[in-house]
């Protein structure tokens, strides 16, 4: 994906999101500038010290993107985006911002995971799906009641294909413990 600078109307419905001050109460230079790069270094798979030069400090940009991801920025920005009309600014930043989410959830954690795939935006999991945690699968698993064995051998083999399968469906369910550097960056 190539990044694109935001243009005036799209900045203008991401203002209301992001922060315009620092935790010591200083105004924010450039935001503008600071929310490019974020979303410039989000669509490659270069580390942050990559940043080109025209976007300012690696360090700076670096420290504000986790600020906002602590601030729930990603989050706020999801809900918006399902709630928003078709047309809506932010809808079309929205594969700029899920590839930026797959930044932060390395500091949100499970429970960003959890609102990603409940609002159903796949595109903004660092990984397949199928590979990741589903913590609902894994609710639903835990309140199945698991059938009495059968009294007669004819139905014991279904039985063990029955119990097989749901220990592939829990295995499923935490996802893999290491996904691959090829899977992730593959994932689109």
């Amino acid at each position: 994906m190539r990044p694109h600078p935001l243009t005036p109307l799209q900045f203008q419905a991401l203002l209301p999101f992001i922060l315009p001050r620092s935790p010591a109460g200083r105004q924010i230079g450039d935001l503008r500038a600071r929310m490019n790069a974020i979303f410039h270094l989000a669509c490659t798979t270069d580390p942050w010290r990559a940043l080109p030069a025209e976007h300012g400090k690696p360090d700076t940009v670096s420290r504000y993107f986790r600020r906002l991801t602590h601030a729930g920025l990603w989050e706020r920005l999801l809900e918006a985006i399902k709630d928003n009309y078709p047309n809506h600014p932010l809808n079309e930043i929205a594969p700029l911002i899920f590839r930026a989410c797959r930044r932060a959830i390395r500091l949100r954690g499970l429970r960003f995971i959890v609102l990603i795939r409940r609002l159903g935006f796949l595109t903004a999991l660092n990984g397949p799906p199928n590979k990741l945690p589903n913590p609902d699968l894994s609710e639903k698993l835990k309140a199945m009641r698991l059938p009495a064995p059968p009294r007669t051998r004819k139905h014991f083999t279904a039985y063990l294909a029955y119990l097989k399968a749901l220990k592939h469906l829990h295995r499923m369910a935490g996802g893999i413990k290491h996904i691959s550097r090829k899977q992730r960056l593959g994932w689109s």
